[in-house]
């Protein structure tokens, strides 16, 4: 049975996301968290465990474009609580496997391999295709109890190949080798559909907001 998601769970997954980044360490922020992205069209995120009182008067203070506030809540639930002016992003869904993943043990498409870097307690695998081109890629990253699958990617001409469940299962076995099954992500609505085949559970839903600018 998943684990209720929690504050120190949403402080553990922000920042492996930070370190899988390079980027600076989650600070805590009211109710929340705070991490300066730096990006163009992402420069700041706050992310919350609930729709808080700290969380709506955020949304009233900002309106500057491509800062994004996300809470595990419902879009709907957000939507009723914020100004027109901040726009809904595609669903998302912080998900948890607590013991091993439902995975067929199976191999690389011919032609195809891997490589897998190893840093303190970040693992980044790639996988390739015959002719050089990135296929699919992953990382984990340990932190304390808890392995966080983050930026589970297989290129468009690639998919359906059983490629990211092979990067999956292999990505889990540097969690098990440390001791560790108790994992964590956050999925998009078709990556969703993906985890739950191998046996992840929606601990919530996760959504984001952001007012676009030009």
């Amino acid at each position: 049975m998943n684990t209720p998601i929690s504050q120190e769970m949403i402080g553990k997954w922000l920042k492996a996301w930070s370190l899988s980044r390079k980027l600076p360490l989650p600070e805590r922020y009211t109710s929340g968290f705070k991490v300066e992205v730096g990006d163009e069209k992402q420069k700041t995120r706050y992310v919350f465990l609930n729709i808080t009182h700290d969380f709506i008067e955020l949304s009233k203070e900002i309106h500057e474009p491509w800062v994004y506030l996300k809470v595990c809540a419902s879009a709907d639930e957000v939507k009723a609580k914020v100004s027109g002016e901040w726009q809904i992003q595609p669903p998302g869904y912080m998900m948890q496997c607590t013991g091993n993943m439902i995975i067929r043990e199976q191999k690389l498409p011919e032609g195809y391999h891997m490589t897998l870097e190893n840093h303190d307690i970040i693992t980044s695998l790639k996988i390739f295709a015959e002719n050089g081109n990135p296929a699919c890629s992953g990382h984990l990253i340990l932190m304390d109890d808890m392995a966080v699958y983050d930026r589970i990617i297989t290129e468009e001409a690639y998919r359906r190949k059983g490629l990211a469940s092979f990067l999956m299962h292999e990505l889990e076995k540097t969690a098990l080798s440390k001791g560790i099954s108790n994992g964590f992500l956050v999925a998009t609505e078709q990556g969703k559909v993906l985890y739950e085949s191998m046996g992840w559970k929606v601990n919530s839903p996760y959504t984001s907001i952001v007012i676009p600018g030009t």
